[in-house]
């Protein structure tokens, strides 16, 4: 019994240490060092805010953004296929390796994004790239959850990887502000982040062979011919919303997940740019603002995992959800008062320390949540190929909508749109909440 203890703490310590990992690319690159440095960079090459790319002039930040849905997209496409292969197979390892080695390489790749005038091309496909790889990577790593964990430790295990993750990000985040510090001393503005780059990259690819000399090889249910497993996956998704359909709790469960994800994910990913764009903050403060963000994101992911074992999943997730509107609102109320020529510095970074608060904790335990509602099955990568697919719609439809209001009315009005999928999501969990008895 001793023996197959220490296994299982390997094994969870493993598939945790993944987020160690991946995380750096999540919060190193997307949602601090590379938006800064692509607006600089093209505005530096064009003179202004705008890119030429595919015959159309874009706004930098807009066409960032629609770099980045249109990765989610494609990957959203892909996963049903991807996930029915894998459940087939019993290969979902192979393909978690493949896509970490995408990510890892592409992220590599951006290194050589640079120049007088830089290949905003290349630029983009990296990026793209690197994206892909982080967001098909995921979904078999979450399908490993319930594998591994029963539903009374999920919450605490899905809180641990989070943490881990914005440990391991902080950790390089400083090394890069570092890298940064050092090569503008000596006049380099564009090193700094290239070699941050590099150094995500290989720390991702690296600290990821832990996670898997211990996941276990996955077994396959039944070999099937690889023409009915390509249309397979489609098909896998409709029988998965079919019996989500007649549970009540979970459809409106997925239902706010959908909705609030829109909004939880926009503001990861765009928070960078607000702050530089619409704000004016340099980017060495908003490189320490974001450090900030993801200290406070480890506390506050214990913290939701502590709530929730006393008051239900649900419940927090309605509180964070709440909390998530007010923090919106008042980062409408910022750009105001720095349009009326008001200093905000502080009101960022106060604004950073509540986003930090319910981050992590509002990810991980909808990771956990979802676990624990859905119903016993073998099919966990389908499942979670579905719950992932939710996901990444919800991150196209609301990176979009940001990067189009911004390039048509101004970026502070994305924040609008922001407040309208949080109150939807809000509005489903409450639904949620009178079809459930308390998740325990």
């Amino acid at each position: 019994m001793q023996e197959s203890n220490s296994r299982n703490t390997k094994l969870i310590n493993a598939w945790c240490m993944y987020d160690w990992a991946n995380s750096v690319y999540n919060l190193v690159i997307t949602t601090t060092f590379f938006p800064i440095y692509f607006a600089g960079i093209t505005k530096s090459a064009y003179g202004e805010n705008t890119v030429p790319l595919l015959g159309r002039t874009f706004k930098n930040t807009a066409l960032y953004d629609y770099a980045l849905a249109t990765a989610y997209f494609i990957i959203a496409i892909a996963l049903p296929v991807l996930s029915s292969v894998a459940d087939s197979r019993g290969n979902k390892k192979k393909f978690m390796q493949f896509f970490t080695w995408l990510g890892g390489l592409a992220c590599v790749g951006l290194f050589w994004f640079k120049g007088v005038q830089p290949s905003v091309g290349w630029g983009l496909f990296c990026f793209m790239m690197a994206a892909m790889g982080y967001i098909g990577s995921l979904v078999f790593y979450n399908s490993y959850l319930p594998e591994i964990a029963p539903p009374q430790d999920r919450d605490w295990i899905s809180a641990r990887g989070y943490s881990m993750g914005y440990a391991g990000s902080v950790l390089l985040q400083i090394i890069g502000f570092g890298l940064v510090l050092y090569f503008s001393a000596q006049g380099d503005e564009t090193s700094g982040p290239r070699y941050t780059f590099l150094l995500v990259g290989l720390w991702w690819v690296g600290f990821a062979q832990y996670t898997f000399r211990y996941l276990p090889e996955t077994s396959a249910p039944q070999k099937k011919p690889l023409s009915e497993v390509l249309q397979a996956g489609f098909i896998e998704l409709r029988k998965v919303w079919k019996e989500v359909k007649h549970m009540k709790l979970l459809k409106w469960f997925l239902v706010a997940f959908f909705f609030y994800s829109m909004g939880v994910q926009t503001v990861m990913l765009a928070a960078t740019l607000f702050g530089s764009q619409v704000l004016g903050l340099p980017a060495d403060k908003l490189i320490i603002t974001v450090v900030l963000i993801q200290l406070v994101a480890i506390p506050g992911a214990m913290l939701m995992s502590y709530l929730s074992g006393k008051s239900g999943n649900l419940p927090v997730l309605m509180g964070v959800v709440l909390f998530w509107i007010l923090v919106c609102v008042a980062a409408y109320q910022v750009a105001t008062l720095k349009e009326s020529g008001i200093g905000v510095e502080f009101h960022f970074y106060g604004l950073a320390v509540a986003v930090g608060l319910v981050m992590g904790g509002i990810q991980s335990l909808s990771r956990s949540t979802y676990s624990k509602l859905m119903p016993e099955t073998k099919d966990t990568a389908s499942f979670f190929s579905f719950y992932d697919v939710t996901e990444k719609i919800a991150i196209v439809i609301g990176i979009f909508s940001f990067g189009y209001i911004d390039e048509v009315f101004g970026m502070k009005n994305s924040v609008l749109a922001l407040i309208v999928f949080f109150v939807l999501g809000l509005l489903a969990l409450l639904i949620a909440k009178k079809h459930s008895r308390t998740v325990q």
